[in-house]
């Protein structure tokens, strides 16, 4: 029997996705679950199998051949284990071992969603063809991930470029990470609305309380929800300046369903940015949006499974490159 396809998980504070995907890239039986709230760690991992088992009463489950897992972070990829941030039940949680109680004999790749998501716009998105890049996820958190000389990189634990824990504002408000404010803090979708609800914007009766109705006020002219947004713009500038010095990065490309709100984010985005990035080997650095939008961590996730289970039984964590090489 031919096993084409790849299993992918994409966990993140507010949904679990799973999906069966081709060597191309192509989604297929895409299925998701909200993330719970609150609750201990089991009661997520219950969310995550019931993800899996409605991928694996699929007729294409017995062409899988691999799992590839991509999860909000910190994330260890050497033990399996995972501590995200906006998980509260997950603290040094054995997600790859829950996981492999529920696919029995299949390989799983865990990494973090950020470098899952930057390995898949390297391969066929936003990122393509730049040998330097960040990627980030701006959802409700903010994760990212780094391609350093041509390669994704994921570093030896799998959080290379996890920007959302860069600190931009040194006496902010105290992040759940244990730092102070972080981007996460200033830029992910509740700190949007939390800002601008602090401030006296309320939806229309019935509306959408969200970063996402946010930034619909912001559209419509909405002083606060403008303001709301270009403070989460400066945060988001000032972290991928920083990357840059740090790396001479030449692209950073940004998805998450914030930056699915357009031009209310990458326009106040871009002016920051040229504040922030003034150094001459950063002038050239530019923000583009993420172009394979909501699936990009299904798809990396994937990608760095097949790349992991061709390397062979007991071969470190891996990702993809466009050329089909891989990077530590």
């Amino acid at each position: 029997m031919t096993r084409d396809l790849t299993a992918a998980l994409d966990i993140g504070g507010t949904k679990i996705a799973g999906a069966l995907v081709a060597a191309d890239g192509t989604i297929h039986d895409r299925t998701e679950r909200p993330t719970p709230p609150a609750g201990p760690g089991e009661r997520v991992l219950a969310a995550v199998t019931e993800v899996l088992d409605a991928l694996r009463a699929t007729p294409r489950w017995r062409h899988v051949g691999a799992l590839g897992v991509g999860c909000a972070g910190p994330v260890d990829a050497r033990r399996g284990a995972v501590s995200p941030v906006n998980i509260p039940g997950w603290r040094d949680f054995p997600l790859v071992d829950g996981v492999r109680r529920h696919v029995g004999a299949l390989p799983v790749t865990l990494v973090g969603d950020g470098v899952a998501m930057t390995a898949a716009e390297h391969a066929w998105g936003a990122a393509r063809g730049h040998a330097n890049a960040l990627g980030m996820v701006v959802s409700t958190g903010v994760g990212g991930g780094l391609v350093l000389d041509g390669r994704p990189h994921p570093g030896p634990t799998g959080n290379a470029g996890h920007i959302g824990h860069l600190s931009v504002e040194l006496d902010g408000e105290p992040c759940p990470c244990g730092s102070r404010g972080c981007v996460e803090r200033l830029a992910a979708g509740p700190a949007i609305a939390r800002w601008a609800a602090a401030r006296g914007w309320r939806p229309a009766p019935g509306g959408d309380a969200t970063a996402a109705g946010v930034a619909a006020a912001a559209r419509a002219g909405d002083a606060v929800a403008r303001a709301a947004f270009a403070r989460a713009a400066r945060a988001l500038a000032a972290a991928i300046a920083a990357a840059g010095a740090l790396t001479e990065i030449d692209v950073a490309v940004v998805g998450g369903g914030v930056a699915r709100s357009g031009e209310v984010l990458f326009t106040p985005l871009r002016e920051a940015l040229a504040d922030y990035a003034t150094l001459s080997f950063l002038r050239g650095l530019r923000v583009v949006p993420a172009r394979i939008g909501a699936d990009a961590g299904l798809v990396g996730a994937a990608a760095a499974a097949r790349t992991a289970a061709d390397a062979g039984p007991g071969a470190e964590q891996q990702c993809v490159s466009p050329a089909g090489g891989t990077g530590h």
